[in-house]
């Protein structure tokens, strides 16, 4: 309050100010600032610092991410045809003696397996066919699952969901959409059906890591691993935080794939080798999915982009 004198009479003039009412002086109900101290706040902030140092740190690889990607997914598939070249003999007595292949059937089969190898892992790589290349490798898992009779093996299984995940990668990243459609029938824009095939990815992707789960004998430390390791499947699957989670089980399974599964280290007369070497690069061909999914992001079916949204 003031006073002011004018023409000989004191005048009390009082003084607002928000004369147009633009300020609200009650408490709002709605949104608070963030809490510094809050344990979720927290966990939020350091979620973004990680996102920010992945950023910043694959900026120099982001350029050959795909290439990378592509390469360690077929990798596993051009060392099947290698190992069905040098031991031809021995897989042909296989086929038909524990298989009861007959002769000439045991032949077609492994040339059919090496060509189709070789030839569609080729085309992967060089992003040429890329449909028929990814169609070419999934009829291959498929026909070694019931060719050496190993599809109703549970960790065989879970394995090559996996790989299968990692050509639902590489079959998101290079879609096209097809221009002619039949009339009346609603079509569904390129958009759309990459988010549906790398949701698709996602899932198939993480079930490797359930395989390594229900095999095995258990431990403090196996039981902790196992349930970070799940926490990260599940942000992969979900979507959530997806390209760190995805980044951080990359590493895992790297560093894990190099002492669990080092057959260089196993006599090349011994049988475990093979095994070994096989889960080796198995496992390199879902390590590169998880980096396709690190250079392309989880897709629209996901918590990450929903986010986005609200």
């Amino acid at each position: 309050m003031t006073s002011r004198i004018h023409i000989g009479r004191p005048v009390t003039a009082s003084y607002n100010a928000d004369p147009h009412g633009f300020s609200n002086p009650q408490p709002t109900a709605g949104y608070r600032a963030a809490n510094p101290d809050d344990p979720l706040e927290k966990v939020r902030a350091v979620g973004k610092q990680v996102e920010d140092a992945i950023e910043i740190y694959s900026q120099p690889l982001k350029p050959y991410l795909p290439s990378i990607g592509r390469f360690l997914i077929v990798v596993t598939f051009y060392e099947d045809a290698l190992r069905i070249t040098t031991q031809w003999k021995d897989q042909l007595w296989y086929l038909q003696t524990y298989r009861h292949f007959y002769w000439g059937l045991s032949h077609l089969f492994l040339l059919f397996n090496i060509v189709v190898m070789l030839s569609a892992s080729t085309a992967v790589m060089s992003r040429r066919y890329t449909e028929y290349a990814v169609l070419g490798l999934f009829s291959v898992v498929l026909i070694q699952g019931f060719g050496y009779g190993l599809i109703f093996d549970f960790n065989f299984f879970l394995r090559n969901l996996s790989v299968i995940g990692g050509l639902v990668m590489v079959f998101s990243e290079t879609m096209v959409s097809r221009r002619a459609n039949f009339a009346g029938l609603p079509s569904m824009s390129e958009t759309d059906r990459k988010k549906y095939f790398l949701l698709a990815g996602r899932v198939l992707l993480i079930f490797l890591f359930l395989g390594y789960m229900v095999q095995g004998k258990w431990s403090v430390g196996r039981f902790v691993a196992s349930i970070v390791g799940l926490a990260a499947c599940t942000m992969v699957a979900v979507g959530f935080k997806a390209k760190w989670s995805a980044t951080f089980l990359v590493i895992v399974l790297s560093v894990f794939n190099v002492f669990i599964n080092n057959w260089w280290s196993v006599h090349s007369a011994h049988p475990q080798r093979d095994f070994l070497k096989y889960d080796f690069f198995q496992t390199l061909s879902i390590v590169g999915g998880l980096i396709l999914l690190v250079n392309m992001g989880p897709g629209g079916l996901s918590v990450d982009e929903k986010k986005k949204t609200y």
